[in-house]
């Protein structure tokens, strides 16, 4: 019997931490989109956040010092929903791996991603995927009222962005990895669910954090799905 009580006081401050981790990162990842926003000469460029299918914000993403180049995190990823039902409820995604070309020594960076299209957000759907392997991806030209006009641009599926010691720029992240994070996703919604149940499959009520985030995608962009 106290074998048992043990396990559940155990089992019942794991789950609190993980949720108060899930509470401050989302918070985190919506403050970094806001700045980033905000900013009116280094933002993203609004007519390519408004194509955008998905979003990601990593907020705080690391550099692993014992392996050269390494990074590893957590963000949250919000999909367009249709029938004019906005943004969706935030997935957990762990992020691994990849070259940042001039971040490269940062401790930590804040990584933002558009998802361009319908094949990118359907890669993202999956367990896993690789940037710059089964998904085309491109560092995202800076500057609210930038367009991408290069065809590599126009190609990509996903957009990326970094900002490390204040500087923020397009940046690409080659071999880098997503992945769902079905036990972030359960500390959140008392459920194992993956990314595609979160933001395409199941109407899932987003957190309080959650509701932060997706209030700042739909002050920048409030374009409904097509």
């Amino acid at each position: 019997m106290r074998l048992h009580k043990l396990f559940t006081l155990v089992f019942c401050a794991t789950t609190l931490i993980a949720a108060t981790k899930n509470k401050q990162r989302l918070e985190d990842a919506a403050i970094v989109l806001e700045e980033i926003m905000a900013a009116p000469d280094k933002g993203i460029p609004q007519d390519l956040l408004d194509k955008a299918h998905c979003v990601v914000v990593v907020p705080g993403l690391k550099k692993a010092a014992f392996i050269f180049g390494a990074r590893y995190g957590k963000g949250y990823v919000s999909c367009r929903q249709h029938e004019g039902k906005g943004w969706s409820a935030p997935a957990t995604v762990r992020v691994e791996g990849g070259s940042f070309g001039l971040q490269l020594g940062a401790s930590e960076t804040d990584v933002i991603m558009l998802v361009m299209n319908a094949s990118g957000a359907d890669k993202l759907m999956a367990s896993k995927f690789t940037l710059g392997g089964t998904a085309q991806a491109a560092a995202g030209p800076v500057g609210r009222t930038a367009t991408a006009e290069t065809d590599a641009l126009m190609r990509a599926e996903i957009l990326s962005y970094s900002r490390s010691r204040g500087v923020f720029a397009g940046v690409a992240l080659e071999g880098a990895t997503l992945r769902n994070d079905l036990d972030a996703n359960k500390a959140m919604y008392k459920e194992r669910l993956t990314t595609k149940e979160i933001v395409r499959d199941r109407e899932i009520q987003p957190t309080a954090a959650g509701k932060r985030l997706i209030a700042v995608l739909t002050k920048y962009s409030p374009r409904q799905a097509a």
